[in-house]
C-alpha cells in the first residue's frame, strides 16, 4: 500500500513554516498518543505516521529531498530518528529517549545537589571598601548516619524488584519501544527495605552552617557572588550544589552612583561662587578639596578623579563628580540688604530675556551631567 504524502499527514500545505509542522505534530500526537487510545490501532497507526512525517519534514534536508523525490528520496521515512527532532515534546512523551528507544539513562543515578541564593543587604561605605561577613544558610546535608545512603546503617539499598535494578519498566506498543519509570524505586533502580531513622530513608537532612563571605570593593546592586560546592548535598552520591549570594546595596546620603562614578549636588552661597574658593566634600577616602574659581554659576560640575568607586575587577576607580548650586538667603539683615543694594547700583543693567524651555531640566543635574560627561 502507497504511503500518504507526510504534508497530508501532517495537515499542513508544502509551503508551512517550521513552527507551522510542529504545532501540527504536537496537535496530532496529543490526538493519538497511545495512553489516550487503548487498543485503538487506527489511532496507534495515525500517531506512529505523524512521527514519521515530522521526522522528515523538521529536518531541512530530508524535507528537500522529499519535496524533489518524494518517499524515494528519504529512504523509506522512519529509519534513522534523531531524537533532537524531538526536543520539545517532553510533555507528550514524557522523556524523548525513553518512548522511542534511544537508550536514555536511568533517572535514579547521581543527581547534582540543588543551587541555593541569598540575599545580602550591605550599606554604601562597605561596598566602596569590601569587607568580609558571617552569614548563616540552611541547606540539605548529607545524613552523617547513613552516608546518605538513605539504608539504616548494616544495611544497603537493594535492587528493585519491580525493574530489576534499571530503573524503567519498557514495553511494546506498536511500532514504538516505550519505557516508563518504575513506579516501586521512582526510577532508582534501588529499594530501602529499612530506612535510616535519622533522616528517615532520605539520605539528607536540614543542617544551619555559618559560611563566611568576602564582599570585594566597588560591588553594585544586583551583583552576585558564588560559592562554589556550598549549596544543597547531590543525591546518590552527586555533586553539591552552589550558593549564589546576590548583593543590594543601600542609597547612600548624597552621592548618586552611574557604574563606578559619584554624582554629588553641592549649595554654595552666591559669594563664594562669584568671588571663587575652596570647599570641603566628603568621599570614600575622607575630605576632598574642591577649588571653585571666579565667576563660577550656578550648575557648574567640577570632577575629581579617581576618588570615586572601586571598579569591582580591580582595575581602577571612577570618579566623584560634585554640581554646585546657588543658593538664596531666606532672610537678610540691614546690613546686608545695603551691602546687596551698594552691589546693584555697581552691576550694569541687564536686560531680561527669557530663553527658550530647555526639557532637560526637567531631569534634574544627575541627568545634565551625564549629558555633559558622557
Amino acid at each position: 500500500m502507497s504511503k500518504r504524502d507526510y504534508y497530508d499527514t501532517l495537515e499542513v500545505s508544502k509551503t508551512a513554516t517550521d513552527q507551522e509542522i510542529k504545532s501540527s505534530y504536537r496537535r496530532l500526537a496529543l490526538k493519538h498518543h497511545p495512553d489516550r487510545n487503548q487498543g485503538d490501532k487506527a489511532a496507534e497507526e495515525k500517531f506512529k505516521e505523524a512521527a514519521e512525517a515530522y521526522a522528515i519534514l523538521s529536518d531541512d534536508e530530508k524535507r528537500a529531498r522529499y519535496d524533489r523525490f518524494g518517499h524515494a528520496g528519504v529512504g523509506g521515512g522512519a529509519q534513522g530518528f534523531d531524537p533532537s527532532q524531538f526536543s520539545g515534546f517532553e510533555d507528550i512523551f514524557g522523556g524523548l529517549g525513553d518512548i522511542f528507544g534511544f537508550g536514555g539513562s536511568r533517572r535514579g543515578g547521581p543527581q547534582r545537589g540543588s543551587d541555593l541564593r541569598y540575599d545580602l543587604e550591605i550599606k554604601f561605605e562597605q561596598a566602596a571598601k569590601g569587607f568580609e561577613t558571617h552569614i548563616q544558610i540552611p541547606r540539605q546535608e548529607a545524613c552523617d548516619t547513613c552516608k546518605g545512603s538513605g539504608a539504616a546503617p548494616g544495611t544497603s539499598p537493594t535492587s528493585c524488584p519491580g525493574c530489576r535494578g534499571a530503573g524503567q519498566i519498557r514495553f511494546q506498543q506498536g511500532f514504538f519501544t516505550m519505557a516508563r519509570t518504575c513506579g516501586q524505586c521512582r526510577g532508582a533502580g534501588k529499594v530501602i527495605t529499612k530506612p535510616c531513622q535519622t533522616c528517615r530513608g532520605a539520605g539528607t537532612i536540614e543542617q544551619t552552617r555559618k559560611l563566611t563571605v568576602k564582599i570585594p570593593a566597588g560591588i553594585a546592586t544586583g551583583q552576585r557572588l558564588r560559592l562554589t560546592g556550598e549549596g544543597e548535598s547531590g543525591a546518590q552520591g552527586g555533586p553539591t550544589g552552589d550558593l549564589y549570594v546576590v548583593i543590594f546595596v543601600q542609597e547612600h546620603e548624597f552621592f548618586q552612583r552611574d557604574g563606578n562614578d559619584l554624582h554629588c549636588s553641592v549649595p554654595l552661597p552666591f559669594t563664594t561662587l562669584a568671588l571663587g574658593g575652596e570647599i570641603k566634600v566628603h568621599g570614600i577616602d575622607g575630605d576632598e578639596t574642591v577649588k571653585i574659581p571666579e565667576s563660577t554659576q550656578t550648575g557648574t560640575t567640577f570632577r575629581l578623579r579617581g576618588k570615586g568607586m572601586p571598579d569591582v575587577s580591580g582595575r581602577g576607580r571612577g570618579d566623584i563628580l560634585v554640581t554646585v548650586q546657588a543658593v538664596t538667603p531666606k532672610k537678610l539683615t540691614k546690613d546686608q540688604k545695603k551691602l546687596l543694594e551698594q552691589l546693584a547700583e555697581t552691576l550694569p543693567e541687564q536686560k531680561v530675556k527669557p530663553h527658550a524651555r530647555d526639557t532637560d531640566d526637567d531631569r534634574g543635574i544627575f541627568g545634565k551631567v551625564k549629558d555633559i560627561f558622557g
